[in-house]
């Protein structure tokens, strides 16, 4: 995919599921748990052991039916790598200016952590395609809207803290995307991906209710 399309995949079908586990058999496990139910945009978090190596196989048992990024890339040569296993895109906890440009580079999307409007405006001067509003649980929804205030035209994704109940409020303060991590994948602690499954179908089913024209809650 060119990274045109991968952007555009990821905005049409704007859920992306956190992948992080203890072993790589059970990040494997709970990818295909997600992807079953159908969110088939997933962060292969590379606190992950053999996190390179997860990216690999799930490039190549998907193809084209899912979209396989990387995430906590804490910089550039990680970013390489991340690349060369097969990563459609990047997320970072933090906002590293070599590691945008390494994306830019390779024609990969990019997707820095921040928390400030400065870091906003820096993250998208230099090249960000999406910036990803880190810890969103820290900050909740209204502090998007309040971004977004200034910021009408920045691209923010939340990152932490999204669940069901809230996904609706995050859209409609001005998420173009949501990062979903324990709220999907956490019955895959105790082995239960089913339950990951049905969380999965439950948050793409709540997607396709949310209005553009929602309001948000303050």
């Amino acid at each position: 995919m060119q990274k045109f399309n991968i952007l555009s995949s990821i905005l049409q079908n704007p859920i992306i599921g956190i992948v992080r586990a203890s072993d790589a058999d059970a990040a494997l496990q709970l990818a295909d748990a997600c992807i079953a139910g159908g969110i088939t945009a997933l962060e292969v978090s590379l606190t992950t052991p053999d996190g390179l190596d997860i990216i690999r196989s799930l490039v190549k048992r998907y193809g084209d039916n899912a979209v396989i990024g990387a995430g906590t890339v804490l910089d550039a040569a990680t970013v390489r790598l991340a690349i060369l296993a097969g990563a459609r895109f990047i997320l970072s906890p933090s906002f590293d200016p070599e590691v945008i440009q390494t994306c830019s580079r390779y024609q990969i999307v990019s997707m820095p952590g921040v928390a400030t409007a400065t870091e906003v405006v820096k993250a998208m001067e230099i090249g960000a395609d999406i910036v990803k509003v880190f810890p969103g649980d820290a900050f909740g929804p209204t502090y998007l809207k309040a971004l977004r205030a200034p910021l009408p035209h920045a691209p923010l994704m939340p990152s932490g803290g999204v669940t069901l109940e809230n996904m609706e409020t995050w859209f409609a303060c001005g998420a173009v995307a949501v990062g979903v991590g324990g709220s999907l994948t956490a019955p895959g602690a105790s082995g239960d991906y089913e339950k990951v499954t049905d969380n999965a179908k439950a948050f793409v089913s709540a997607l396709k209710r949310i209005q553009t024209t929602s309001a948000c809650s303050a």
